[in-house]
């Protein structure tokens, strides 16, 4: 067991701004850091494994859970049950792993509330314009949909100053290497906060 303990990262962004891809690029090339799983109360799906892709538990199980209060946060989406194990997250961290959770922005308020130690990071886009291009790229979705994700992520721009870090997600690469700068070196000199400060401003203005 490692002597020095990892930390909880902490991870939001609107739809499309690229957080998926960089927390894979931070897993891929670095040692000693993972993604969380989660519970939940869908069934797997094919290819899906327990306690590799989530920890596929019961209604009850999960509601038994909740009163016990042995989540970090959790939610309903589409009628299933999600959450954090608050015992799946420390045992990680008490072997010095690096563990990212990638939440909305109201699963970070329920950590916040709860006091529970992390490291949180924001990731902004250059612009809504770009966001929107980038949505559409993806095409995922019909244009009634990308409209409404880019309501909600007007929304969820308005609580990026909550966070420990913003990270403007214009060229990957250096979104990448601020984002490496911030969990793996203590003064995180990589991080150009004028840059992400001024263009969150003209996203809320």
């Amino acid at each position: 067991m490692s002597n020095k303990k990892g930390k909880l990262i902490v991870i939001s962004a609107p739809s499309g701004a690229g957080k998926s891809s960089l927390i894979k690029a931070i897993i891929n090339n670095n040692s000693n850091i993972e993604l969380s799983i989660s519970a939940t109360t869908r069934m797997p799906r094919e290819g899906e494994g327990n306690a590799k892709d989530y920890f596929f538990i019961s209604d009850e199980e999960f509601n038994e859970l909740k009163l016990k209060d042995e989540f970090v946060e959790c939610a309903l989406v589409h009628n299933y049950q999600y959450g954090t194990l608050k015992s799946y997250i420390n045992e990680r961290i008490d072997m010095g792993i690096n563990v990212i959770l990638d939440i909305d922005v109201q699963g970070f308020e329920q950590i916040q509330n709860a006091n529970i130690n992390n490291t949180s990071v924001f990731i902004i886009p250059p612009s809504i314009e770009e966001l929107r291009n980038r949505l559409n790229i993806r095409g995922l979705d019909s244009q009634d949909v990308i409209e409404t994700r880019l309501e909600n992520a007007i929304h969820e721009l308005k609580y990026a100053n909550d966070f420990d870090f913003r990270i403007l997600n214009d060229a990957f690469d250096d979104a990448l290497k601020s984002l490496v700068s911030i969990i793996f070196d203590d003064d995180c000199k990589d991080i150009d906060t004028k840059k992400s400060t001024k263009i969150l401003q003209e996203l809320l203005s």
